[in-house]
C-alpha cells in the first residue's frame, strides 16, 4: 500500500455545470457521508470557484483549480494565476491534464511553469501524465511519460510538507462526457505504470514519496479494481462526479481506508 497517511478521490468537473448546479452539487456533498481514510477535493470551474470555496467552508472537503497561469497577475486575458486561486481558497490545482495538454495543446514547457507557480503559491499540484492511444499502440507509454515527468520535475526542489501528486490518465481510456471510446485500462497494467512513475520519482526525489492516482474514466463499476492495487493512492473522477447518483454510487464502493 501507498505510503500515504491517507489516500484522495478528487472530482474535476470540468466544464459541465454552471454557478448554481455548483454550488448545488457542491451543497449536497456537505451532508453525504464520506469514506474514512480518503480526502476529497473538488475542482469546479473558475467563474464557480469562489462560490463552491464558500459553500464547502468549514468542512473537510478541499477545492482546487482546474488550471492555472503562471504568471501572478498582467495582461493575459482569459487567464487566471494560482496566486489568484490560492488567494480565493483553493488548496490544489490540477497542472497538465489530458485535456488541456491535447485540446489546446499546452507544451511541457508550460506546464513546469504551471507546476512551479502552483507550488511557489502554496498550492499542492497534481500533475496528470499519459499517454495516447497511438503511442500505447507503438510501445512507447512509458517513453512519453518519462518524458513529461522529466520536463515537469527535473531540478526541481519540491517543498517540505508538501504532497507529491501525480494522476496517471491513459487518454486512450478517458470518456468525455457519456461518450465512450475504447476499453477501461485493466486495473494491472495501471499498476505497474503507478509503480514505475513512483519509482522514478523517488530516484529522482530523496526524501519524498509520491502519490500516484488513476484518472482514467473511473466509475462505480470499476473502482473497486482500481482502489485494490497496492500502489494507487486515489482516483482522479471526471464526468462521473458531476452527476448525484453516479457519485453517491462511486462513494459507496470505497472501503474505508486504515490510517
Amino acid at each position: 500500500m501507498s505510503s500515504a497517511t491517507h489516500g484522495y478521490i478528487f472530482a474535476n468537473w470540468k466544464m459541465y455545470l454552471n454557478q448554481e448546479e455548483s454550488v448545488a452539487l457542491a451543497t449536497s456533498w456537505r451532508a453525504a457521508p464520506r469514506p474514512d481514510g480518503y480526502q476529497l477535493a473538488v475542482f469546479p470551474s473558475a467563474l464557480a470557484f469562489t462560490s463552491v470555496a464558500e459553500a464547502l467552508a468549514g468542512s473537510s472537503i478541499r477545492v482546487g483549480a482546474q488550471n492555472v497561469y503562471w504568471v501572478d497577475q498582467g495582461g493575459y486575458t482569459g487567464e487566471v494565476s494560482a496566486a489568484m486561486f490560492a488567494a480565493a481558497g483553493a488548496q490544489y490545482a490540477l497542472i497538465g491534464h489530458s485535456e488541456r495538454r491535447h485540446q489546446f495543446h499546452e507544451t511541457n514547457h508550460e506546464v513546469r511553469q504551471k507546476l512551479e507557480a502552483a507550488l511557489a503559491s502554496g498550492l499542492t499540484p497534481l500533475l496528470c501524465v499519459g499517454e495516447t492511444a497511438a503511442e500505447r499502440s507503438a510501445g512507447r507509454t512509458w517513453e512519453v511519460i518519462e518524458t513529461q515527468l522529466r520536463a515537469a520535475y527535473h531540478n526541481l526542489v519540491w517543498p517540505a510538507k508538501t504532497d507529491l501528486l501525480i494522476a496517471y490518465e491513459p487518454v486512450w481510456a478517458i470518456s468525455r462526457g457519456t461518450e465512450r471510446w475504447g476499453a477501461d485500462c485493466p486495473p494491472g497494467e495501471a499498476e505497474v505504470i503507478h509503480t514505475r512513475i513512483s519509482d522514478w520519482l523517488q530516484g529522482i526525489m530523496s526524501g519524498v514519496a509520491p502519490q500516484v492516482l488513476f484518472g482514467g474514466s473511473v466509475r462505480a463499476a470499476n473502482l473497486g479494481r482500481y482502489l485494490a492495487e497496492p500502489h494507487l493512492a486515489g482516483v482522479l473522477v471526471g464526468a462521473a462526479s458531476t452527476q448525484p447518483d453516479r457519485w453517491s454510487a462511486l462513494l459507496a464502493n470505497i472501503t474505508p481506508r486504515a490510517l
